[in-house]
């Protein structure tokens, strides 16, 4: 009798659990059959945003439901992010990122997530390469005499960017690190505000993305030095690498991602990575970034697209703690 009971009990408890599991199967199968957001924790116009809205356009298309794109700009792009992680992982709200994903968490102390353990990357977007942009009234016409001048001035030359933890930050670092060169954070709000000031020589220089840079350039108002790619920007053929000003193998560039609450369904992940791969194939829509210095690439698979998460987080996680960096 005691062995029946426990029978009994066992096939009740599959008889719910086989239902369940064969709808959790029905939903994913028939995903997508309502409207996905994409958020962006950024305000619209950059290039997080550019990217994630023309996504949007062409996986409404092929996935036959609206895609819509949802700002939430704040410091350190933390409220977006941290609404995506605490989201349902059944692919309806996911997150168009930058390389601030990676270093938010590393220098901010109410983050509120981490990378690696709250969300399932779908895949890499873009790749965006930096230059290093200055002032034309400081006395460095190429790199070397920038690390020159900053040696024999430590921790005095001044470099703009829009915030602790920002690309533009991080990147300085970066190249600190590696320069043994030194240099003095400022900390703006925002992008634009830097450009100004650096413009108008309030601060000599900053990092920042070809593709938001490049009409300072042409306009002659900011001087560039060099560029973080490993190879040289269409744009600026004539502008060399850092790798080919004295540090071979240097490669910094901002990187864009799709992802997705940790948990999200494998089949899910598949079908989203495989349709971003569609999308940001097309020649065209390589061309029309590629005008803009945007380079769009793509991850083969979820696991590509997590093992580059892995791999960023602790590449600047190592940067941080070399700089002494705190969480504040």
């Amino acid at each position: 009798m005691f062995i029946l009971k426990n029978v009994l009990k066992i096939l009740a408890f599959l008889g719910c659990i086989f239902p369940a599991l064969g709808c959790l199967a029905q939903t994913t199968a028939a995903y997508p059959n309502k409207p996905i957001r994409i958020i962006v924790p950024v305000a619209a116009g950059g290039n997080v945003d550019i990217i994630a809205r023309s996504l949007a356009l062409e996986l409404s298309k092929s996935l036959g439901q609206p895609v819509l794109v949802e700002n939430r700009p704040s410091a350190a792009s933390i409220v977006g992010t941290q609404l995506v992680a605490r989201s349902a992982p059944d692919g309806y709200t996911l997150l168009a990122h930058s390389s601030t994903f990676f270093s938010a968490p590393l220098i901010s102390a109410n983050a509120g997530y981490d990378p690696i353990k709250d969300f399932s990357a779908v895949s890499l977007t873009c790749k965006l390469p930096m230059f290093i942009l200055v002032n034309p009234n400081l006395p460095a016409r190429n790199l070397s005499d920038l690390v020159a001048l900053a040696k024999a001035n430590p921790g005095t030359i001044a470099s703009a960017s829009s915030g602790n933890g920002s690309t533009g930050h991080m990147a300085l670092e970066v190249f600190s690190s590696r320069s043994g060169a030194k240099f003095l954070n400022v900390f703006y709000k925002g992008n634009a505000q830097a450009v100004v000031d650096i413009v108008s020589g309030q601060v000599p220089m900053m990092f920042d993305q070809v593709s938001t840079g490049i009409q300072q350039v042409r306009n002659n108002t900011l001087r560039p030095l060099a560029v973080t790619s490993l190879t040289r920007s269409p744009l600026l053929p004539d502008l060399p690498t850092i790798s080919e000003s004295g540090y071979p193998g240097y490669e910094d560039v901002t990187l864009n991602l799709l992802l997705a609450p940790a948990g999200t369904p494998p089949e899910i992940l598949n079908k989203l990575n495989q349709e971003v791969v569609k999308a940001f194939g097309s020649l065209e829509l390589r061309s029309k970034f590629a005008e803009r210095g945007i380079e769009l690439a793509t991850s083969s698979s979820p696991e590509e697209a997590n093992n580059l998460v892995k791999s960023e987080v602790a590449r600047l996680s190592k940067v941080v703690r070399e700089a002494g960096i705190k969480p504040e």
